[in-house]
C-alpha cells in the first residue's frame, strides 16, 4: 500500500518545481486511500457488486423504507432495529417491523434512532427479518455529495425509491397485533377482593348444609 501512495504521489507532482513536497490534494488522497486500503485490511469486507433492478429485487421478501424508532444494541447475541415503515414495496409486514442483524458482521454498520433507511432483506421470522449487509439497503444521507451509496450502487436515494415505487408499486400493510385494553385482564380492587372472598365462603357453607340435609 505504502508503494502506491508513493506512486501516487509522485505521479501528481510530476512536473512541479518541488516534485518531493506532496501539495495539499497529494496529502489528502493519500491520507484517503491508506484509510480505505486499512478499513478493508481491518474488516475484510467483501460484498458482491449490485445492479438495480427487478432481478435484485426478486431475491428478497421484503423491500421497504422507514424510519428507525429504536435499537437494541448487540450484547453477545444480535441486535434489533425497530422500524416505522412508511412505504412498503414487496412483502407482507405491519407498519411498525423489526430487524435482526449481526454486529459481529465484517460489513456490519450501525443503525441510530432518526434515520431514514430503504431496507433489503428476507424473513427470519413472520414478524422480523434478518438484516443482510451486503444487499442493496441503504440509508438515506441529505448531503448527496456525501452518501457514499450513490458511488457503490451507481445511483441516488431517490432514484432508488422511485425505481421501487414504479416497478413494485406501494402494498398494503398487515395489521399491528395491538391489544385492546378492554380485553386485558383486570385485577380486582380490595374491597372487590373482599366481596369475592366472603361470596366464596358462603357458597362453601351453604353447599356445607345441603350435603349435610339431604345426603346423611
Amino acid at each position: 500500500m505504502i508503494y502506491y501512495t508513493k506512486y501516487f504521489i509522485r505521479k501528481i507532482n510530476m512536473g512541479t518545481s518541488t516534485p518531493c513536497l506532496p501539495d495539499r490534494q497529494a496529502l489528502s488522497v493519500t491520507l484517503l486511500l491508506m484509510f480505505f486500503f486499512s478499513t478493508l485490511t481491518s474488516y475484510g469486507c467483501e460484498c458482491p457488486l449490485t445492479q438495480l433492478g427487478k432481478a435484485e429485487c426478486n431475491k428478497y421478501d421484503i423491500i421497504f423504507r422507514g424510519k428507525v424508532d429504536s435499537v437494541i444494541t448487540c450484547k453477545n447475541k444480535p441486535g434489533i432495529a425497530f422500524f416505522e415503515v412508511h412505504d412498503l414495496y414487496k412483502g407482507n409486514l405491519t407498519k411498525h417491523f423489526k430487524v435482526t442483524f449481526d454486529c459481529n458482521d465484517p460489513c456490519a454498520s450501525e443503525f441510530k434512532v432518526g434515520e431514514e433507511w430503504i431496507i433489503y432483506s428476507n424473513y427470519k421470522q413472520i414478524d422480523n427479518a434478518l438484516m443482510d449487509w451486503c444487499s442493496r439497503s441503504r440509508r438515506y444521507i441529505k448531503n448527496s455529495k456525501e452518501d457514499f451509496y450513490a458511488v457503490t450502487y451507481g445511483n441516488s436515494y431517490d432514484d432508488e425509491v422511485k425505481f421501487l415505487l414504479d416497478s413494485l408499486g406501494l402494498h398494503r400493510f398487515l395489521k399491528d397485533n395491538v391489544v385492546n385494553p378492554g380485553q386485558r385482564n383486570i385485577l380486582p380492587t380490595t374491597n372487590q377482593t373482599i366481596l369475592i372472598l366472603i361470596c366464596s365462603i358462603l357458597c362453601i357453607l351453604l353447599f356445607y348444609y345441603l350435603f349435610n340435609k339431604f345426603f346423611k
